[in-house]
């Protein structure tokens, strides 16, 4: 089966019904998208398929076929992944760090659709998403520094 992820064609010989998220870590070694819980609740494992967030955990690797795959390893490439991680760095979004990842690629998938999100655009988009160490305050701002700059955000736009 051929994948295109983050713009790189890649071959694989793997079982249909594998989820991609084995196939992302175990088989290609892109490490970055995380198993959380296994049944698409929390978010760790969020990758783009055609610039949509998707749950990795539940993909069938068959589903792919075609589709552009991006991961954490590849989001930096595009310009709302650009400035998300950024604006993760600089207000220091990471506390344990474990669920990022999701996150970063949620938040940039806002991004692309909605350069101008609300708080309740933020909710939505970032609500299949659970961080343990509750960073949810941090990943807000930071959205919002990634959307209209850090004056912006600081002032709560």
């Amino acid at each position: 089966m051929e994948l295109t992820i983050n713009g790189r064609k890649q071959q694989v010989d793997v079982p249909a019904d594998m989820p991609l998220l084995w196939v992302l870590r175990d088989v290609i070694g892109l490490t970055g998208t995380k198993f959380g819980c296994g049944v698409a609740l929390c978010g760790a494992c969020t990758v783009h398929l055609d610039g949509i967030p998707a749950r990795a955990c539940v993909t069938p690797v068959s589903a792919t076929a075609g589709r552009a795959i991006t991961t954490i390893e590849g989001i930096g490439a595009t310009a709302e992944g650009k400035k998300i991680q950024q604006a993760w760095l600089d207000l220091e979004v990471v506390q344990c760090g474990y669920c990022q990842s999701g996150q970063i690629m949620s938040a940039s998938a806002l991004l692309a659709k909605n350069p101008n999100p609300s708080d309740a655009d933020i909710d939505t988009a970032m609500s299949g998403n659970i961080c343990r160490c509750g960073t949810y305050t941090r990943i807000r701002a930071a959205i919002k520094q990634a959307a209209h700059g850090p004056a912006i955000a600081e002032k709560g736009a």
